[in-house]
């Protein structure tokens, strides 16, 4: 997993300011493999339906993923027959690959791909984009599993899709609902900062991004769409499934030990007001007091049956000890990463060494709540005691959860004044140039494709050449049918 650093937090999100009808908008990218039938018609009914419908200039780059058939040639000659289009060509497969390829380079604010088959509705692709472009959210995805997607599909692909999704949410705790769906759009400031932490280059790397970029607290909007099965799909269901579940495997241990800089990613809400500065309330305080009482259920739990399981062979002093001793080790874990979301490993040691003095707290209060038990009767019953520690657990919680605010986790962030980010002012609706109709927009200067980027492996970069074409130029990979 990659730990490259990443540029920084980013900006808040702003509309994207209406600018000159020939400065593209919008670059829609189609990764394509050995596609020379399906390619002529799938590039001009889309640039047919960008330019009826789309009120902004936009450029669609074909992203040829090391074809050995007749594509790069049709691909070329589209790009000299449409001047919206554009063509790059990879000499290594991947569809990840390629569009960290194309989006690195693209100088277009909104990003998005789609498949070569156009299996997604096109009516779906402004509701796709227009929140990125009113500043609205961060990625945008097409999902087929949203109650009001209309899917014409198999049987087996309709299970397969269902599963993966299951996985994701079971073992990533991914709460986006179409993970597979080539039907995708990002905001350029946010490829910049997420395509570093990328490292899957092949059918994994949609996941991957959704999977940080929901982590790392962005905004996601999903979009229902009308899909219809392409039953001409070379897509390999077992070795696709067994790289996809090789990459959730990979994430997750990234995500646990907290090797990645999420928090670097991290964007200011903006003007919603339950962010606003509220005099005598502290930052965060009701976030981490739910947070507090779920993993403190949780761990109440989790104690019980330690107790329980210990008792069989031990004193109930001894059995209260050991389960205690255990329950709170996992305890201030879990707290320092959910409830007051500490990532990383520095100060882990000195966090639980914290954490066990708050034990030892509460370790007196059951302990003398179970002294005082067994002094007011011999033999108490299982029952009682259980009870009579549920009670002292109770007790001990609400001091519990003070000292991990102010002494274990103390919000350090916000001891000082809050910066407020820069806002530009915003561009009078009087003032914005109205988009130039779609039979008077002028054709969209070339784009030159810049000789390497920052953000490719030097055998990337090695391997990406260009095709000639008077528009725009990106990247390469195979078309995902998925």
């Amino acid at each position: 997993m990659r730990t490259d650093s990443s540029p920084g937090t980013l900006p808040a999100r702003e509309h994207l300011p209406a600018g000159d009808a020939g400065t593209p908008v919008l670059d829609v990218v189609i990764p394509v493999y050995n596609e020379e039938k399906d390619l002529p018609p799938c590039v001009r009914r889309l640039h047919e339906h960008l330019a009826r419908t789309f009120p902004y200039a936009f450029r669609i780059t074909i992203a040829d993923n090391a074809s050995t058939d007749t594509t790069p040639l049709v691909a070329a000659r589209l790009a000299a027959e449409i001047p919206e289009v554009g063509t790059v060509r990879l000499e290594q497969k991947g569809r990840g690959r390629a569009l960290r390829t194309v989006w690195s380079a693209s100088d277009a604010p909104v990003l998005a791909y789609m498949d070569v088959d156009l299996s997604t509705d096109l009516n779906a692709l402004l509701p796709l984009v227009a929140p990125l472009i009113s500043g609205h959210s961060d990625l945008a995805i097409g999902s087929r599993l949203a109650r009001a997607s209309r899917v014409v599909r198999g049987p087996k692909r309709e299970f397969i899709s269902r599963a993966y999704n299951l996985i994701l949410r079971g073992s990533l705790q991914a709460r986006f609902s179409d993970a597979q769906c080539g039907f995708k759009a990002i905001r350029r400031d946010v490829a910049q900062a997420l395509l570093p932490l990328v490292e899957d280059t092949g059918w994994f790397f949609d996941t991957e991004l959704l999977v940080l970029a929901e982590r790392a607290g962005l905004r996601i909007h999903e979009v229902p769409v009308d899909w219809v099965d392409d039953p001409d799909s070379t897509v390999h269901i077992v070795r696709t499934a067994t790289e996809d579940l090789k990459g959730v495997w990979r994430v997750g241990k990234a995500l646990a030990t907290g090797s990645l800089p999420l928090d670097r990613l991290a964007r200011p809400f903006g003007d919603d007001p339950r962010d606003r500065e509220l005099t005598g309330v502290p930052h965060g305080l009701a976030r981490q007091l739910v947070g507090f009482c779920v993993v403190g259920g949780l761990s109440t739990l989790f104690y019980l049956v330690l107790y329980s399981a210990f008792r069989q062979a031990a004193g109930p002093q001894t059995a209260n000890a050991l389960a205690l001793l255990v329950s709170a080790v996992a305890n201030t874990a879990a707290n320092r990463r959910l409830t007051f979301g500490v990532r990383g490993r520095g100060g882990a040691v000195r966090h639980q060494a914290q954490g066990l003095v708050v034990f030892g707290i509460g370790l007196a209060l059951t302990s003398g709540s179970l002294a005082a038990l067994n002094a007011a009767g011999d033999s108490a019953a299982h029952s009682t005691e259980l009870a009579v520690l549920v009670a002292a657990n109770l007790a001990a919680t609400v001091l519990r959860f003070l000292l991990f605010r102010a002494w274990v986790f103390p919000d350090r962030a916000h001891t000082g004044p809050a910066p407020t980010a820069a806002r530009s002012a915003p561009i009078p609706t009087s003032a914005r140039p109205a988009p130039a109709p779609t039979s008077a927009r002028p054709a969209p200067a070339p784009y030159v494709w810049p000789q390497a980027t920052t953000h490719l492996h030097a055998a990337e970069t090695t391997n990406a050449t260009t095709q000639p074409r008077p528009a725009c130029p990106h990247s390469t990979d195979p078309g995902d049918t998925r």
